[in-house]
């Protein structure tokens, strides 16, 4: 049987101002801007999904942690498929997925539907997030690939920026169903786009061997320790069953790891962790990204059940992060070349960590200029010094020919930390099962949650002064 990889003739590559480019650009961002924004937006729309639904603590954070396990374990599976079977055609079939989920997200009766749709669009997002980036990649001649990825990250910014804005005023004018049902236009946008415009791609060299177990021990894996935290946060943190879970989990990921070593077509490729600077920089990813991802959890939570802010407020205050990190990373980007990375990844958590010690005052009667948005301000200056040296010294820690690999992997160690820092949100709040919707348990949990993502945050910036050295610039 002939691959259609060999029978198919490579597509022309597109140079920059092309026509056919700017098409392809626009399905790229239009499509990752899908699973960007909902990130955001959910969390906006759970106080009024728990008021609905009658949902408490387990069943609020499973509708974030349901999406974000499936996208965690399998992107790096999504990027194989579409290396395999065509990066069009995955990431069509992601649109689809993606849409399909939303629509049944926006319809559904309960929160286990609400949960088990979201799962369907991590599935979805995994599809989409790594093949965007290949086929910019793969579609633009060696001269333009840059240019079409930093448009790609600052036009995706954008969008970033206008989901929470958004999604506050979906949930206060209609309702949190059109949070997930305003996603069908776009993607039905997105699928047209890319079936006229985006030409089809494959890398001859991918094995034809998939890692489906390594995948199925990292989905269950992480489930289980998920699970097990979310579980330990009940009203009855001694229920049955809590202790195996967390045990299995981690027994389950030991057994992905040992698979990862024998596997013909790993996801993670064991000499991976022989290179030093790479692992360095994961690490550092795991740590300071369970503390992004509790923080923007809880915050805008917490803003509206603690605080009393409306949506379209409580998501205006993550506005300063995004046009921070908009207008200021090229500079950052530049710092770190000049000086190394190990500069701005020690003063950026740092600064990030100061101002989530801020925002963790902000209660009733908060003044929302100073005990908001000045702290928010705070926040996305430390982000911005740290997310460009970080992503820069990760995919200059190995070869240029596997950029793709380490930016999955480094994709999928953030998720992960952000996966396991939200599940354990009520378990460190002292939320409880009714927390998330309690006002008084918010505000009492809410600056402990903010002071330990401010530790992690701070521990990022340690661990980078120390595991860091001047000549990892040399890698940029």
């Amino acid at each position: 049987m002939v691959r259609s990889s060999d029978a198919d003739p490579p597509p022309e590559l597109l140079s920059w101002g092309q026509r056919r480019a700017w098409w392809v650009l626009a399905a790229t961002v239009l499509g990752s801007a899908l699973t960007f924004i909902d990130t955001t937006v959910v969390s906006i729309a759970l106080p009024a999904v728990g008021a609905d639904l009658g949902a408490g603590s387990t069943g609020l954070t499973w509708v974030v942690n349901g999406y974000t396990l499936s996208l965690a374990a399998l992107v790096l599976l999504g990027g194989s498929l579409g290396d395999r079977y065509g990066r069009r055609r995955i990431f069509l079939i992601g649109v689809a997925c993606f849409a399909g989920a939303s629509s049944l997200c926006g319809l559904a009766p309960d929160v286990t539907v609400l949960v088990a749709a979201r799962a369907v669009q991590g599935i979805g997002g995994a599809l989409l997030v790594p093949t965007a980036l290949a086929i910019l990649q793969s579609s633009f001649v060696p001269g333009d690939r840059a240019r079409a990825i930093g448009a790609w990250s600052g036009l995706t910014g954008v969008a970033s920026a206008v989901g929470p804005f958004a999604g506050g005023w979906l949930v206060q004018t209609t309702s949190w169903r059109w949070v997930f049902l305003i996603n069908l236009p776009l993607a039905l946008a997105v699928a047209l786009i890319a079936r006229r415009h985006v030409p089809e791609s494959r890398d001859p060299a991918a094995s034809p061997q998939l890692d489906v177990p390594g995948a199925a021990l990292l989905v269950t894996g992480l489930g289980a320790l998920t699970l097990g935290l979310t579980a330990a946060a009940g009203d009855d943190p001694s229920v049955p069953g809590t202790a195996g879970a967390l045990a299995a989990g981690a027994g389950l990921l030991t057994a992905f790891l040992l698979r990862e070593r024998r596997a013909v077509s790993p996801l993670l490729p064991p000499a991976l962790l022989g290179e030093r600077l790479f692992v360095a920089a994961n690490v550092i990813t795991f740590v300071v990204y369970a503390g992004l991802g509790a923080v923007f959890f809880v915050l805008v939570v917490a803003l509206q059940v603690g605080a009393g802010f409306s949506p379209v407020v409580a998501g205006l205050s993550l506005l300063p992060v995004t046009v921070l990190m908009l207008l200021l990373s090229p500079s950052a980007g530049a710092l770190a070349h000049r000086a190394g990375p190990r500069l701005p990844m020690t003063a950026g958590p740092l600064i990030a960590a100061l101002g989530v010690l801020l925002l963790g005052r902000a209660g009733p009667g908060a003044h929302y200029l100073l005990e908001v948005l000045l702290p928010a301000a705070v926040f996305g200056a430390g982000l911005t010094l740290l997310v460009t040296p970080l992503t820069a010294t990760v995919l200059g820690a190995l070869p240029t020919e596997q950029a793709g690999l380490a930016s999955g992997v480094n994709n999928a160690v953030a998720r992960t930390a952000g996966l396991l820092a939200v599940a354990a949100v009520p378990l460190v709040g002292g939320l409880g099962e009714t927390g998330l919707t309690d006002p008084a348990l918010v505000r009492e949990g809410f600056p402990v949650v903010m002071g330990l993502c401010a530790g992690l945050l701070a521990a990022g910036g340690l661990l980078s002064a120390v595991v860091l050295r001047p000549a990892a610039r040399d890698h940029l």
